[in-house]
C-alpha cells in the first residue's frame, strides 16, 4: 500500500491543474472572507450576526474550486488512457481508489487549513473596524475559543469531504463535465430549492438533508438552538453523502472496464 500511496502522490503532485487550484480555492476562499468581513457592519446596537461565520463565508466559494480539482484528480487520468497503465501496475482496483482518496483528502486537509486559518486571521483584523468588538460582545476572534476552534475545525473537514465527495461522483461517471456539473449542483442547488418551498416544515427537512446547508453548520458559533441541525450532527450528513459517493464510484471502478 505504500508504493500505491507514494505512486498517487507522486501523479498528484506532478499533475498540472491540481497544485493552481488549490492555490485558487485558498485565495478565494481568504478573499471572500476577508471582503464580508469588510462589508459587515455591526452598530453600536449590536447586530446578531456570527463574526466567525462571516470570516468564513468563503468556504462556500472555495468549495467549488476544490470540488473541480477532486474531479481532474480523476477525469485526467481517464481522458489521457493512464488508469489502464496504473490498473496494470496495480491490479488491486480497491487499493489505487482507496490511495488516490487518502493522497486527495491530505492535499486539501492541508490546503484547507490554511485558507481557514487566513481567513479567521483576516476576520480577526478586519472585523474590529466594524464594530465587532468586545463591547459588542465579540471578542476578537481565536482559536482559544472552543466553538471558533470548531468552526475552524469543522470547515477544513468540511472542504476534504467536499473533495471526497466529488472524487467518489467522477469515479462514477467518468466524464469531468458530468461529474463537476453534478456536484456543484448538488451543493447550490439544493438551498435554493429550499428557499422556492414555501412550507417552513419542508424547508427544515431539506435544509437537514441538503450536503452544503447541513455542513455548513459546523461554522455556527451563534444561535444553535434556530439551526435545522446541530453542527457536527451537519458535518455527519455531508459525510454520508460523501460516503456514498465513494461507495457508488468504488463500486463502479471494481466492476467496470478502464
Amino acid at each position: 500500500m505504500r508504493y500505491v500511496l507514494h505512486a498517487e502522490w507522486t501523479k498528484l503532485r506532478t499533475a498540472g491543474g491540481t497544485g493552481p487550484l488549490l492555490l485558487l480555492a485558498i485565495a478565494l476562499t481568504v478573499a471572500l472572507g476577508a471582503g464580508t468581513s469588510r462589508a459587515v457592519i455591526c452598530p453600536d446596537a449590536g447586530c446578531g450576526e456570527d463574526g466567525v461565520r462571516i470570516a468564513l463565508t468563503g468556504v462556500t466559494l472555495g468549495q467549488a474550486v476544490v470540488a473541480i480539482a477532486a474531479v481532474l484528480v480523476v477525469s485526467g487520468e481517464y481522458g489521457t488512457g493512464m488508469i489502464r497503465t496504473t490498473l496494470t501496475a496495480v491490479p488491486h482496483r480497491i487499493s489505487v481508489f482507496a490511495a488516490k482518496a487518502a493522497v486527495l483528502a491530505a492535499v486539501v486537509l492541508a490546503a484547507g487549513t490554511v485558507a481557514v486559518l487566513g481567513s479567521l486571521l483576516a476576520g480577526r483584523f478586519i472585523l474590529p473596524g466594524n464594530g465587532f468588538t468586545p463591547a459588542h460582545g465579540y471578542p476578537p476572534l481565536s482559536l482559544a475559543d472552543g466553538a471558533t476552534l470548531r468552526a475552524a475545525t469543522g470547515s477544513v473537514l468540511y472542504l476534504a469531504l467536499v473533495a471526497l465527495l466529488a472524487f467518489g461522483i467522477a469515479t462514477a461517471v467518468r466524464e469531468a463535465a458530468t461529474a463537476i456539473g453534478g456536484v456543484l449542483g448538488l451543493l447550490y442547488l439544493f438551498p435554493v430549492v429550499a428557499h422556492v418551498v414555501g412550507d417552513p416544515e419542508w424547508q427544515r427537512r431539506l435544509a437537514q438533508i441538503a450536503p452544503m446547508t447541513a455542513g455548513l453548520a459546523v461554522q455556527a458559533t451563534t444561535g444553535l438552538d434556530r439551526l435545522a441541525i446541530g453542527p457536527w450532527a451537519g458535518l455527519g450528513v455531508l459525510a454520508a453523502w460523501s460516503a456514498a459517493a465513494l461507495l457508488a464510484g468504488g463500486l463502479a471502478l471494481r466492476l467496470r472496464d478502464a
